[in-house]
């Protein structure tokens, strides 16, 4: 009778797995996934736009070091 029980538990398993999710689940599951890129694209171009603006006073005061460096006093 253990066997019979078992070959019955072991078979409703794998009809379950092999159902998998349905359409319905799968569009789900694919649309999490395009929303979790979109977001991480969102906040790297923001994290790079932020370091771009962040860098670009830097860089043109170096700039004007260098140039007020390079000009000889008289």
């Amino acid at each position: 009778m253990k066997k019979v029980l078992s070959f019955i538990a072991v078979a409703l398993v794998a009809t379950m797995v092999s159902c998998g999710p349905s359409a319905e689940e799968k569009a789900k599951i694919e649309a999490d996934a395009k929303r979790a890129l979109d977001s991480a694209a969102a906040a790297a171009s923001a994290a790079i736009e932020a370091a771009a603006t962040e860098a670009a006073p830097v860089d043109s005061a170096a700039a004007t070091t260098a140039t007020t460096a390079e000009t000889p006093a008289h």
